[in-house]
This record gives C-alpha cells, structure tokens and sequence, in this order.
C-alpha cells in the first residue's frame, strides 16, 4: 500500500528537517518533499496515494535499533524461545520505538540455544517485525565476569554450539564472548561463518583482547560492566575498547549500568559512531512499576527503575529505547541530534544494515513519531504502523 505521512518536522539520520511530505511504497521510502507553508500541495503527492495521506504532528525520527533485548512485555526469551515470545518483546519494545532488534539469549543448555535458534528463523520466514537475528550472549564467557549468568551452563566451545553459530538462517548472528576462554583460532573460524564477535563478561588482560580484534572481534557488550577495568599498568578490556578505533561498544544509559561521568568519557575517547545505545532489557520493559521475574530460579525484582536479583547483582534492564535515547541528552548533556544517532544509525552502521538508521528515498520506512515531550507517539515498521498512542488524523 503506498501512503503520505505529512510531517511537522523529521530527523533524517543526520539533522533536522522542516514540514514534509514523506511518500511510502511496498514499505520503501520512495519520495520526500519539502512543504513551505501550512496548505498541504497535494501535486508532491503522488496521485494513487491521495487517498492514503496522513498528518502526524511531532517530530519523525529513524527507528531505533537495539543489538540486546532479552525480553519485554513479560517475556523471556530464554524462559520461552519461541516465535511466539519474540513476537511479544518485538511488541513490547515497538511501543518504546525500537524498530529493529535481536531477541538476545543469556547462557543457557545448548538444548535451548537450538530451539532459540530454530524460533529466531522461523520468526524470521514469519516476517515478524523488527526481528533482525539473534544475539547469543554466552555461554563462553568468564565466570569471574559471569553476572547473573548461570555459571553451571558458561563453557567452551563445542561442535553442537559451532553448528547453531554456523546456520545461515538466523539473519544478524551475534555471540558475545570472552576472549580468554576462547581462541584466537575459533574466533577467526567465527567470523568466517558470519558471525558478529562481542566481546564481554570478561576478565581479559589487554593483550588477549587486542589479539581477539586482530582476529575479528569487532564490538563490546554494555562497556564497563561485567569486563576487567582500566588501570594504570593495566589497560584491561575497558582500555583496549576505548583505545580502539574500529571497534563499536554497547552502553547502558540508565544512571545505574554506567555512571554519567564514566559514559562521557567514553563517548569522547571513541571516534564519533562507535557507541551505540543498548538496553539490555528484560521482561518487565512495558509491564509497569511492580513487574518481578524469575532468572534460572533466582528471584529478579524492581525497583524503580532497577533490576536486582535477589543475590545482590543487576539483573539486565528495564530501560527502553526512547528512555535510553532522553537519558542521554538529560544526563550525559548531548545533542538530541546524537542520542538519536546512538540509537539508530549507529547500530544500523554496526549491524551492517544500511537501509535503516535515516529518513531518506531508497530506506526501510522503519519510523518513530515523538511528541512534544520527545517520548513515542507512533511506530513504523516497513511502512507498517505497529503501535500508536492515539490514531493518526487523516489529512484534509
């Protein structure tokens, strides 16, 4: 179906733009024009989408993408991989602004990251929203590092894991691991099978971590936390990803991941574009202030918001994307322009997905309207209105 969304202002990726008539076709951008004045000239509009024009007041953003959604809407990917599960964190999330994300799995039985794989491409045949692939979060990782990860599942390697890394039906595969547990060797053999290659839990020593980027490695999981620290004589992980300037890093900007001083350093030590806004989220994202859960067993309740299990550690997130998104203007003090960028372009940039991340003719119409308040009014997702606060008003 083609459509015209008349817009009052919109983002394209890089800066902001005035009134526009954006035209979507087979859920493709495929014109954009400039409005000078209030009347709306139905001659930019092409003649087989008049009946389809609608007017949006707020300001039309890129979707926002998210490398690591645990679960949402009372899901949890892990207690449930299934398409059905996706669909609700897909769901869950789109009403926050997330238009593209990867359903993450935390370490678990290779029995489960079969069958989260096997929902990932089905959900993906399904054409299910917003799913781009799967990020496997564990289970090689390092249990000094481990979180809440269950050390009883972290180990190395095998051929039945290999195998799932290795489908060539999961879209986006992503593995975060930790560097001294796995080879430089695997880690090449990784990358040859398309695989994405985070490093993270980790208590790596600069030097095994440099040697991982020579053999591929190409981004961090939520920098700083649970990876060896900074130090004088020792650089460690966190040092190795700031010194970096290939390498993308996930950041939580929620006040409790990161402290705002230690994210803005790290904002300005990387190159512009590499750091990227993550969630980390969990399923209370979208079920209110008293949403609890239960984490391989463990009791993981909120706070406010704050996840903690019941042991002491932070249990993920319940931050969500357009949250992630004001937090950074609010209390890292950047551009509205580049928290946007954060949460879009930059991750599309990383993911390798060029068709999302801007507001331009030839993109993925994956589109967030936000109202005055700069919180989530509408979502699009390939031209397709997946969420909305209040019905669009149809252009007169």
């Amino acid at each position: 179906m083609k459509q015209t969304l008349i817009v009052d202002k919109y983002f394209d990726g890089e800066q902001f733009q005035p009134r526009a008539a954006i035209t979507i076709d087979n859920g493709m951008i495929t014109a954009i024009n400039a409005i000078a004045d209030k009347g709306l000239d139905l001659q930019l509009v092409n003649e087989d989408a008049l009946e389809n024009v609608i007017h949006l007041q707020g300001t039309l953003v890129p979707g926002f993408v998210d490398v690591q959604v645990n679960g949402g809407g009372g899901a949890l990917f892990n207690a449930e991989p299934t398409p059905e599960c996706i669909s609700i964190i897909g769901n869950a999330h789109a009403k926050f602004g997330t238009t593209g994300f990867l359903p993450t799995l935390i370490t678990d039985q290779v029995e489960v990251m079969e069958k989260a794989a096997d929902a990932v491409a089905e959900a993906i045949k399904l054409k299910t929203p917003g799913v781009l692939g799967i990020h496997f979060e564990g289970p090689h990782l390092s249990v000094p590092k481990k979180g809440v990860h269950p050390q009883s599942f972290i180990r190395e390697i095998s051929a039945a894991e290999m195998a799932i890394f290795a489908r060539q039906d999961l879209g986006i595969k992503l593995v975060t691991l930790a560097p001294e547990n796995v080879s430089v060797e695997v880690i090449k053999t990784l990358v040859e099978h398309d695989v994405k290659v985070c490093l993270g839990h980790s208590n790596a020593d600069y030097e095994t971590v440099n040697a991982a980027l020579d053999a591929g490695a190409d981004g961090f999981t939520h920098l700083f936390n649970a990876m060896s620290g900074f130090g004088s004589r020792e650089p460690g992980m966190v040092g190795a990803a700031l010194e970096s300037e290939k390498a993308w890093c996930g950041l939580i900007v929620d006040g409790h991941h990161v402290h705002s001083a230690t994210a803005k350093v790290a904002i300005k030590a990387k190159p512009q574009g590499k750091v990227m806004l993550v969630t980390d989220a969990m399923p209370p994202v979208g079920m209110g202030d008293n949403a609890s859960f239960e984490l391989f067993g463990t009791k993981v309740i909120r706070q406010g918001d704050r996840l903690n299990a019941t042991t002491g550690e932070l249990a993920g997130c319940v931050l969500d994307m357009v949250g992630a998104v004001n937090n950074t203007v609010r209390m890292l003090g950047l551009r509205h322009e580049e928290a946007l960028r954060m949460a879009s372009l930059y991750p599309s940039q990383y993911l390798q997905k060029p068709q999302l991340g801007r507001i331009a003719v030839g993109q993925q119409a994956d589109l967030v309207l936000l109202n005055t308040q700069n919180n989530v009014s509408a979502t699009y997702i390939a031209g397709e209105l997946v969420y909305s606060s209040d019905r669009p008003q149809r252009a007169r």
